[in-house]
């Protein structure tokens, strides 16, 4: 039973990191498309909570159960699967802690530019170029992450 209840959690854990990512993006750039700094410092401001309540506590559950579900099964942690989903992880939050401050700060210059009446700034589309291109690594990381733990490949990391 123990092994059924953590495995829920992990993949729960990994749909709500997928899945957050996923429809925060989305919602990101169609409000961006628009160029209405009223709409954008909502949607952001509601983006930026999503990335709080979901994104941070998956990330935060995801490793624990990870490591709970490989002591439960015996597996070892040096196994090539599972090595190189943590390297991706680390990958995924190297990108995402970046994209989480540029999401407060997009959220806020759009903000600035709404209680204003003006445009919005040069730097809100410079933050949101680089917010867009970390997107993509992140996302792919993810996907290639959820792969290794369905398929567990016979991985060979380390030489010998």
């Amino acid at each position: 039973m123990t092994y059924q209840l953590l495995l829920f959690l992990h993949v729960v854990g990994a749909t709500v990191l997928l899945g957050t990512g996923a429809g925060i993006a989305f919602f990101m750039v169609i409000s961006h498309r628009s160029r209405d700094p009223v709409l954008i410092a909502h949607v952001a401001g509601i983006v930026v909570l999503a990335d709080t309540a979901f994104t941070a506590t998956a990330a935060i559950a995801q490793p624990i159960t990870g490591y709970l579900l490989v002591r439960e099964v015996g597996w070892s942690l040096t196994e090539g699967w599972i090595v190189l989903s943590l390297g991706l992880y680390i990958v995924v939050g190297a990108f995402w802690l970046p994209v989480v401050w540029m999401q407060i700060r997009m959220r806020d210059l759009a903000r600035q530019a709404a209680a204003q009446s003006t445009p919005l700034p040069i730097a809100y589309d410079r933050l949101y170029r680089t917010w867009f291109a970390f997107g993509f690594p992140a996302f792919f990381a993810v996907l290639a992450i959820v792969w290794l733990m369905l398929a567990k490949p016979a991985l060979s990391i380390w030489p010998g």
